[in-house]
């Protein structure tokens, strides 16, 4: 959520407005009375567009800001980008900056050039996603080796190329270097300042922050696993979270075929060969890479706890993850007299993938050869 993003900006020098995060209305008020001036309360949910989905209040006395926090927290913004809307449980509250300009900064993944590539414009704020369409000319790019790293003249370049007024330019290294640095640090897939503000008293100021963290790389830091369990907006990411898969490497569909595969590419493949084979999937669930057996067994457990699945699919292509650690998992979780049992198509290739057969053979189990098989193996036994 962004006061968590803004606490890793501040973390590599990027300033932010001063706010506070809150749970209750008072706690807004008792902020704005020991802080008198004028506040920006901002919705703390999952989802862009809070603005315009009625998610953010300006509130400049501490009446005024327990009235709006409680207008607030509870209700369910909703928009074209979630539809379902989200609940909004805390608030971040922010002094109001008197704004001169807005710009858009942010690094991501290009994965067709296997670089991080940094996307900077003068145009930020809440339309910047219609300049690419309607000004694409006002969008620069700098892809960075990232065996060499940043270096202050990337900044420098971009914020000539991007037009950014003058007062930017003096900060945009300093800003672009530390948001670099936590892109990599944290194994970012995204980190995003929307806007990034000039202030009419000559600040330069991180006003939003998106972070988006990859699951994979939280192990290099455990103070973040608390974060994560705050997060989830709803039951599938929950129930994701519980089992020890990433936010989002599960969710329930309306199908009876359970699914567990390893890498969103293959899980999505695999819900399309059960919709090919005349099936349709109950669930997507990638159980990533490099999947232990404990693991397995929590994953299959959530699956067939749904009570419309009838058959599962587990396909597994083995790089990272074991195929003999893949198949203990799967005796494990069948092994209980309190696991509910549906009947279960395996297909294991790749690495170890001799050692899982013959764990899986060794209990009764016969894995097929290709992911059509298993698919059309999958949906007759769902059908009975």
């Amino acid at each position: 959520m962004e006061y968590q993003g803004k606490e890793l900006f501040r973390g590599v020098g990027i300033p932010t407005p001063r706010g506070v995060f809150v749970r209750s209305p008072d706690d807004v008020a008792a902020f704005i009375a020991e802080n008198p001036g004028a506040w920006v309360l901002k919705s703390q949910v999952l989802m862009g567009g809070r603005g315009k989905a009625g998610g953010i209040k300006f509130a400049s006395s501490p009446d005024e800001g327990r009235e709006l926090a409680r207008e607030l927290i509870g209700k369910v913004l909703r928009n074209e980008q979630n539809p379902d809307g989200e609940e909004v449980k805390s608030l971040l509250v922010e002094e109001k900056v008197a704004i001169a300009s807005e710009a858009y900064v942010s690094i991501t993944i290009d994965r067709a050039a296997k670089k991080p590539v940094v996307i900077v414009t003068a145009q930020g704020g809440m339309d910047v996603e219609e300049v690419a369409a309607h000004d694409p000319d006002a969008i620069s790019k700098y892809w960075i080796d990232a065996a060499i790293g940043f270096e202050p003249f990337i900044a420098r370049r971009l914020a000539f190329a991007a037009k950014l007024p003058t007062g930017f330019q003096r900060a945009f290294p300093s800003i672009l270097g530390g948001l670099y640095a936590m892109f990599m640090e944290y194994g970012a897939n995204l980190v995003e300042i929307n806007p990034l503000v000039l202030s009419e008293d000559g600040r330069v100021i991180a006003s939003d922050a998106k972070v988006d963290l990859d699951d994979n790389g939280l192990y290099k830091h455990p103070e973040l696993k608390a974060w994560k369990n705050e997060a989830p907006a709803d039951e599938d990411q929950a129930a994701a979270l519980a089992t020890g898969l990433g936010i989002s490497n599960y969710a329930k569909l309306d199908g009876n075929i359970g699914i567990i595969a390893n890498g969103a590419g293959l899980g999505m493949g695999t819900m399309d060969a059960v919709r090919n084979a005349g099936g349709a999937a109950a669930n997507f669930l990638d159980i990533g890479g490099g999947a232990q057996a404990e693991l397995v067994k929590k994953s299959y457990n959530l699956v067939v706890g749904d009570p419309k699945v009838k058959a599962m699919f587990i396909n597994i292509f083995g790089g990272i993850t074991r195929g003999d650690q893949v198949a203990k998992g799967i005796v494990e979780a069948l092994a209980g007299d309190d696991v509910r049992k549906v009947p279960l198509v395996v297909r294991l290739t790749g690495t170890n993938e001799k050692e899982g057969r013959e764990i899986l053979a060794g209990a009764g189990m016969n894995p097929v050869e290709t992911m059509d098989e298993g698919a059309r193996r999958a949906v007759e036994l769902a059908r009975g």
